[in-house]
C-alpha cells in the first residue's frame, strides 16, 4: 500500500523514461498509467517493462510477488484523458520542446482536478516557463529521473517560480515512498543540479579529447576509477572539506583559468551530428559498435550499475 496523499499517477510519454517510470510506481502499489501517442513506442514499452522486471528479479531488487503487483497496478493506454482521469498526480516525459509541452499542458488542465499535481521529467527546460500556460502554475513541478530511472535512485524536485511548497512536500514525500532520494532544487535555473555538473564534466573531457591529450578510453578510465569512484561515496562538497579548501584555493588559483569555458558544442560533437554518428543508436559515435556487441553491453552495464547500488544501499538508508 501506498503511505502518501498520492494514489495514482499517469505518466505521459513511453519512450526512454516512462517505461522505467511506471514499473517503479506499479511495484510500490500505485495505480500507474503509461500513455503515449504512438502504438509502435506502447508495444516497445510494453516489453521494456518486462525488461526492467525480470532485471530487478535476477539482482535482488524485487521478488516475484512485487513484479505480479507490478503488473496489476500498471495500464498501458494511448489516449490521454483515460489516463489522467481521475489521478492524483501526473508526470509528463514528452520530448523537450517547449511548443509542445505547452501544448501539453493547455490540455491536460482540461483534463483533470485543481488539486492534481502535474510534474514535468524535463531534463532542464524551466518549469516556471512550462506553468505560464497554466490556470494553477502552483501546482506545476518538476521532477527530473535519472536514466535508468528504475536504478538510478535520485529524484530532483524543482520549485519553479510559482510552485507552491505544498506540492513540493508531496512530491518529496511520494519520492521516499518510492524508495528513491529525493533532492530540492530551490531555484528553477537551465539544467537543475545533475545535468550542470555532468555537462561541465563533458565538456572538460571532450575538450581533452580534442587537445589531443589522452585517448577517449583513458579519460574514461581516470573518470571512472578515479572521480567517479571517490564520488560515489563522498561528494564534491565534502571532498573539499577532505582535501582542505586551502589546497583548494591554491590549485584553483592557476587551474581555473586553464579549464574549458566553450560557452558552444565542442567541434568534435557538431562533427559526429552533422555525419550521423550518434553513438549507440546509429552503431558509431565517440566509440564503434556492431549491433551484436550492442545489447550484451548494456546488459553488462545495467548489471554494473545495480551492483553499485548494492553496496550502496545500506549508505543511502
Amino acid at each position: 500500500m501506498t503511505t502518501t496523499r498520492i494514489k495514482s499517477v499517469a505518466i505521459i510519454g513511453a519512450g526512454t523514461m516512462g517505461p522505467g517510470m511506471a514499473a517503479v510506481f506499479a511495484t510500490h502499489s500505485y495505480d500507474t498509467r503509461l500513455m503515449d501517442i504512438s502504438e509502435t513506442v506502447m508495444e516497445k514499452a510494453k516489453a521494456t517493462v518486462e525488461v526492467v522486471y525480470n532485471v530487478l528479479l535476477s539482482e535482488g531488487f524485487l521478488t516475484e510477488e512485487q513484479i505480479a503487483k507490478g503488473r496489476q497496478n500498471l495500464r498501458f493506454t494511448m489516449s490521454q484523458a483515460e489516463a489522467v482521469d481521475g489521478v492524483d498526480l501526473v508526470i509528463e516525459a514528452i520530448p523537450e520542446k517547449l511548443d509542445l509541452k505547452h501544448r501539453f499542458y493547455k490540455e491536460v488542465e482540461t483534463q483533470v482536478g485543481k488539486d492534481t499535481i502535474l510534474a514535468s521529467n524535463t531534463s532542464g527546460l524551466p518549469i516556471t516557463e512550462l506553468a505560464k500556460v497554466c490556470r494553477y502554475p502552483g501546482r506545476v513541478i518538476g521532477m527530473h529521473w535519472s536514466n535508468p530511472p528504475h536504478i538510478i535512485p535520485v529524484i530532483e524536485i524543482i520549485q519553479g517560480d510559482e510552485t507552491s511548497d505544498e506540492a513540493r512536500e508531496i512530491l518529496w514525500e511520494v519520492t521516499e515512498d518510492i524508495e528513491m532520494v529525493p533532492v530540492h532544487v530551490k531555484r528553477d535555473i537551465a539544467g537543475f543540479i545533475e545535468n550542470r555538473v555532468l555537462y561541465a564534466v563533458m565538456r572538460e573531457c571532450l575538450h581533452l579529447l580534442d587537445e589531443g591529450i589522452a585517448t577517449a578510453e583513458d579519460i574514461d578510465t581516470v573518470v571512472k576509477w578515479g572521480i567517479g569512484y571517490k564520488l560515489a561515496v563522498i561528494g564534491p562538497m565534502e571532498l573539499l572539506d577532505m582535501a582542505g579548501l586551502d589546497i583548494y584555493h591554491s590549485v584553483a588559483s592557476y587551474l581555473n583559468a586553464d579549464l574549458s569555458n566553450e560557452a558552444g558544442v565542442s567541434a568534435r560533437v557538431q562533427e559526429k551530428v552533422k555525419s550521423g554518428e550518434l553513438g549507440l543508436k546509429t552503431g558509431k559515435g565517440l566509440f564503434g559498435y556492431t549491433p551484436e556487441s550492442i545489447p550484451p553491453l548494456m546488459q553488462k552495464r545495467m548489471k554494473r550499475l545495480l551492483g553499485t547500488k548494492k553496496i550502496l544501499a545500506d549508505w543511502l538508508q
